[in-house]
């Protein structure tokens, strides 16, 4: 005994599920997904024709043109400086600090960031600068 239906079956392809699929699929991604800004240090460095290349590691102590300080590109208070900076200080050998400040930052706002760092222990700094052809 066999049994026939009656129905015929639908060969159509619906394009509104898939759409209705990828649409949850975009939002799933866009709600799960954390969105960081990583905040750019961004600073001018003054040009110098005789600088040097140097790719050891080192402590870098960034001071941006808004005076906002970074560690090693980890931001900073001035007042957190000394201690974060001695932690690191005792675990180089070399105790050398490397300065990127600002081209437009005052010279006395970067001398109390460098006393804070002798402070902390630093025996040595290195001026961190660009390429530059001039005088």
């Amino acid at each position: 005994m066999s049994f026939q239906s009656n129905k015929k079956k639908i060969i159509a392809f619906s394009a509104i599920s898939l759409t209705d699929i990828v649409l949850l699929l975009l939002i799933f991604f866009l709600l799960s997904s954390s969105f960081f800004v990583q905040p750019g240090i961004k600073v001018t460095l003054p040009k110098a024709i005789t600088g040097q290349v140097d790719n050891k590691d080192r402590i870098y102590l960034t001071i941006s043109k808004t005076e906002m300080i970074f560690l090693n590109n980890q931001r900073l208070l001035k007042s957190e400086l000394g201690g974060e900076l001695k932690k690191l200080l005792d675990l180089s050998p070399e105790k050398i600090v490397v300065i990127q400040a600002d081209k437009d930052l005052t010279l006395e706002k970067t001398i109390e960031i460098v006393d804070i760092a002798k402070i902390a222990g630093s025996k040595k700094f290195l001026i961190a600068t660009q390429p530059g052809n001039e005088l």
